[in-house]
């Protein structure tokens, strides 16, 4: 062969070979050979609809999904036996991201626009944390990929967090150390629109009150009776007479779990379950012994006794402004998230359930302004949060003027409609760690920010105290 002929040849391949090597090395183009694995794995959970501390499958797929891509990982994290952190890399900085999975007791409907309750089930992901699960999952996949075509250095982490929706996974996580040695975490969640807002959210503390009476027959002898609804009943009445005397930030909520079986039967047990909210972690540290005394009030009052378990407890979010905003600016250097006629009909019949004043569909192909902002919402971010420098955003994956633990919610969250908002945050995810793994400035910055926004001599406390985990709270 003729040393031209080589030359030519060769020259052939490298053409050939840069498109791919282009591919590899796109971010976006990692993200989007992803999108099978996302819906089908967002599907997958959403057909589970495992509750906290229980979503074995949802777990051991999401473990199943990173093994194969040679991540290495451990599982049972925490004493949490559907927790796991998966890693991949060597070197430069750690980068974490977060993935939860489980659903809400309660509420559970079909992905139709219309409500459809799926018969026979008795939970759904009303708060989308299939879609979270799922896009993380492709979010860390597509880092690993293309910090090994770039061959930069650096880890990613697939942090598996089980129970946010009242079990509070990620403070059990964060209180065994496990983000202590990351040096930034990557949070998304799924929404009715697109928003990186620095977002304050409330501190919050929960606990079950169960108090015991004596069983007797409600007519024939109720002298001999001690009713342990008449107890949970007389706490909730004190407790609603406290709500005259709180902040203006404070948010207490209850339901009774267990109040008897028979009205001719007066109960000997019944349980109260409580939460307590404020955006200052030490105003709820404040509050929780004035329910502690109207649960003891109300017991000696109706002659039964109370005892009390705390179930979940978490601190505030520590938005830092220098991380949203350059989450924000990802967001808009994104293509608009692209729908199909037949979506957008889907989508349309949805709306028309949410009222008149719902927001136009358009809204979901469009950014939020940057904002400080507080939620009335609560989560185990927020402990995350102040163990390690965290940023977060949300897409949309849900129809403008859906409400987060609707029917509506449920829909978006297994149609493709769905899907696709969290191909969005995948896309925003990796934009943004390329930015952190590539820019040491921003590092600093932001690491600055942190330990000034935590304050000098900070120390670390949970809303938990020493528990363990309770693995039971949803059975």
């Amino acid at each position: 062969m003729s040393m031209t002929l080589k030359a030519i040849l060769a020259a052939g391949a490298v053409m050939l070979a840069a498109p791919a090597l282009a591919q590899e090395t796109d971010p976006i183009a990692q993200v989007e050979a992803q999108e099978e694995r996302t819906e089908r794995v967002a599907q997958q959970i959403w057909q589970f609809a495992e509750l906290g501390y229980l979503e074995t499958r949802s777990s051991g797929l999401l473990i199943d999904e990173v093994q194969r891509e040679g991540f290495t990982v451990r599982s049972g994290v925490a004493d949490i036996p559907t927790a796991f952190v998966a890693e991949w890399g060597e070197g430069g900085p750690v980068i974490g991201l977060l993935a939860e999975f489980d659903a809400l007791p309660g509420i559970n409907q079909s992905s139709s626009p219309t409500r459809d309750p799926v018969e026979g089930k008795h939970a759904g992901h009303a708060c989308g944390h299939n879609l979270f699960g799922a896009g993380s999952l492709s979010a860390a996949i597509a880092i690993k990929n293309w910090l090994e075509a770039t061959g930069t250095p650096g880890r990613v982490r697939l942090y598996g967090t089980p129970a946010e929706e009242g079990g509070s996974g990620k403070v059990y996580m964060a209180r065994a150390g496990l983000f202590d040695d990351a040096d930034f975490v990557i949070d998304w969640h799924p929404a009715d629109r697109n928003s990186a807002a620095s977002r304050k959210s409330l501190a919050n503390r929960s606990g079950k009150f169960r108090f015991r009476g004596v069983s007797a027959h409600a007519a024939g002898a109720p002298e001999r009776g001690r009713s342990a609804l008449d107890g949970v009943e007389a706490m909730n009445m004190m407790v609603n007479m406290m709500r005259e005397h709180t902040t203006m930030d404070t948010r207490i909520h209850y339901v009774i779990t267990e109040g008897g079986a028979a009205p001719n039967v007066v109960p000997d047990f019944a349980e109260v379950f409580y939460y307590v909210r404020h955006s200052d972690a030490d105003e709820v540290r404040a509050l929780w012994p004035r329910l502690e005394a109207a649960a003891k009030g109300a017991a000696m009052g109706t002659g039964t006794e109370v005892d009390w378990e705390i179930i979940h407890g978490n601190n505030p979010t520590l938005p830092l402004e220098s991380l949203q905003r350059m989450m924000t600016d990802k967001l808009n250097a994104l293509e608009p998230i692209e729908y199909s006629a037949d979506e957008l009909e889907w989508a349309a019949t949805i709306r028309e359930s949410l009222g008149e004043d719902a927001p136009e569909l358009s809204q979901a192909q469009t950014v939020e302004e940057y904002a400080v902002l507080t939620g009335y919402g609560s989560t185990d971010v927020g402990d995350v949060s102040r163990a390690v420098p965290t940023v977060s955003v949300r897409t949309a994956t849900w129809v403008p003027g859906t409400a987060a633990h609707s029917w509506q919610a449920v829909a978006a969250s297994g149609h493709s409609y769905g899907a696709k908002g969290t191909q969005h945050a995948a896309k925003a995810m990796i934009l943004a760690a390329v930015e952190l793994y590539t820019n040491p400035q921003l590092r600093e910055r932001a690491k600055a920010e942190f330990i000034a926004a935590r304050g000098e001599g900070y120390v670390y406390e949970s809303l938990l105290g020493d528990r363990k985990p309770p693995l039971d709270y949803r059975r």
